[in-house]
């Protein structure tokens, strides 16, 4: 019976996510106002907002897909993948509906509960083995909460209230540029009253903290650790709440700064609850062609296969296009880049064209990466020990949570930590999986399902500095394998197919410099002011008409779409000056 559905998911005439609407039936024109390099979803995004504001605008993407990170593959024949992010929830609600997101496509599967951590220990008198489910549902979470610690449940509404209050309160910083230093300390006094505008959003901010300001500081300073054994005494829950503080980012909850990523990852909203992450229709290349159709409408020509070799600098030492690997020139007036800021100033640029001392602070931005993401196409749903599967077969609650394995303990995470910072994949490596194919049927064949598996801790290089082989990917996925084997036994039986992206295959496929997801980390020198670097925190380059647009500038990671916007807003007030 396995083999029979086995070759029904492999063979089943799915139509692929990847190849609806990527390509654009507009040539390549000689010269455009804007061109965008990159069409992640901060490039796109850029992209509508000059073509709305009257600029004639093109993206050129290296790859066959829109959409850089948040793309959907069918990397094996009738599975589709969000192949790199996975989950929605950062995306600015004001570029949602500017660009009418819903109206292009973008269909959204909220996901009640939320999260799922069970843990590996003999069940009690024939029970099984305990777990923790949160959820929308404040009393049922405190119920599940209580399993562990009464007094945790208790105070849990209060912990989640504090952190909407600081999550709430910056979000004015999100949605405008850093403050402009140069402005306000510099040039005439008029340019100086103009730069006092920049204060607006961090005077916002500052009001709506409030008295909360003090707990904001601590936060974004303190290890993850500090924060949470004040508020908790369970190890499952402080655990389950630290992979927030350190997904993505090689730190750990002991580490100063982890507050801060916990933060950025519960700032969102979706269909307006906040702080929820859901599955986006078809894979996280829905959002993508979201975008893109709305950029389409408003004018702007997308492309894809199209290899930005070199940014073009005049004689006058401001950027006048791009020249393609093919050597094909498009000349514009303006250049932003998608791309990492590494790629952007040490592949894109002419180094010629910038300041040694420049070229000197790329070098120092920071991109270690501790993820290895690898998707998995299953001919079953995974059946877990601690909340065993219908007799239908049917999905239940928690299989539509982010499933928290190997997080049962702080020192669990810690000691995962430890083992990549040696250069050595963590032997118990923390995993979230993800199954969205129960909640969206457009994934899988029917009876089969796409599982994602987000994992850390693993380091670009490996012992003595050398590089991944194929044997070392092909044995930390029989580890991470084996670990969803101990919660969910049968599962590695029921794998059709996988892809493994280590950080060195999310920087070959996806141009994430280190394999960082974020462009860069996501520590407190690499924040606001400071992204990627103090003298480019506006989103400009030293090379007039070069700017940034990516995850690599303010405010940072995540689909959010803040960078796009923001950087689209300041060529557009520039423009007029040129």
């Amino acid at each position: 019976m396995a083999a029979a559905v086995r070759a029904g998911c492999a063979h089943r005439g799915f139509i692929s996510v990847t190849r609806r609407g990527s390509h654009s039936s507009t040539a390549l024109k000689p010269q455009y106002d804007v061109i965008v390099i990159g069409a992640g979803h901060n490039g796109l995004i850029a992209s509508a907002y000059l073509q709305k504001g009257g600029l004639k605008t093109a993206v050129l993407e290296r790859r066959h897909v829109l959409g850089g990170a948040a793309v959907s593959e069918e990397i094996i024949p009738g599975f589709h993948f969000s192949r790199a992010s996975y989950l929605l929830s950062l995306l600015r609600p004001h570029i949602y509906q500017d660009l009418e997101l819903k109206k292009h496509g973008l269909k959204v599967y909220m996901r009640d509960p939320y999260s799922f951590t069970p843990m590996l220990e003999d069940g009690v008198r024939g029970r099984p083995p305990r777990s923790l489910t949160l959820g929308a549902d404040l009393a049922k979470t405190q119920q599940e909460i209580g399993k562990f610690s009464e007094k945790d449940a208790k105070v849990y509404p209060d912990f989640l209230s504090y952190l909407e209050r600081l999550a709430c309160a910056i979000h004015p910083l999100l949605d405008a540029p850093p403050i402009d230093i140069p402005g306000l300390t510099q040039g005439s006094l008029r340019k100086k009253i103009s730069a006092l505008r920049s204060l607006k959003p961090l005077v916002k901010s500052g009001l709506k903290l409030g008295k909360n300001i003090p707990d904001f500081y601590e936060l974004v300073t303190a290890p993850v650790m500090k924060v949470l054994n004040r508020w908790f005494e369970s190890e499952p829950l402080r655990a389950t709440l630290a992979t927030d503080s350190v997904i993505g980012a090689n730190t750990s909850p002991n580490n100063p700064g982890s507050g801060y990523v916990l933060l950025h990852h519960v700032m969102g909203e979706l269909e307006k609850e906040k702080g929820a992450w859901g599955y986006v229709e078809g894979g996280m290349g829905g959002v993508s062609e979201s975008i893109a159709r709305s950029a389409r409408s408003l004018g702007a020509d997308l492309f894809t296969n199209r290899d930005v070799k070199q940014v073009l600098i005049g004689q006058d030492g401001s950027a006048k296009g791009i020249v393609l690997t093919d050597g094909t020139e498009v000349h514009s007036k303006v250049v932003l880049s998608n791309a990492t800021p590494y790629i952007t100033f040490k592949q894109l640029t002419p180094q010629d064209a910038l300041p040694e001392a420049f070229i000197t602070a790329v070098d120092q931005i920071d991109y270690t990466s501790p993820v290895t993401k690898i998707n998995v196409a299953v001919d079953k749903l995974p059946n877990f020990l601690a909340a065993p599967n219908s007799a239908d077969g049917k999905p239940g609650p928690h299989h539509q949570c982010s499933i928290h394995l190997n997080c049962e303990s702080m020192e669990v995470l810690e000691e995962a930590y430890r083992e990549g910072q040696q250069g050595y994949p963590s032997s118990r490596p923390m995993i979230e999986m993800t199954i969205p194919s129960v909640l969206d049927p457009t994934l899988a064949p029917p009876g089969c399902h796409v599982v994602s598996l987000f994992i850390q801790f693993t380091p670009y290089l490996l012992e003595g500095r050398r590089a991944w082989t194929d044997e070392d990917r092909e044995r930390f996925a029989d580890t991470v394998f084996d670990w969803v084997e101990h919660y969910a036994p049968g599962f590695k039986k029921a794998i059709v197919g996988k892809d493994i992206l280590t950080p060195p295959d999310l920087e070959r496929v996806f141009g994430l410099t280190g394999g960082n997801i974020f462009h860069g980390s996501m520590s407190l020198d690499q924040l606001y002011l400071a992204r990627p670097l103090p003298s480019v925190a506006d989103y400009r380059s030293p090379v007039k008409g070069l700017y940034l647009c990516g995850s690599g500038s303010h405010p940072g990671g995540g689909v959010m779409g803040a960078a796009g916007w923001n950087s689209a807003l300041k060529v557009l007030a520039d423009f007029k000056r040129l």
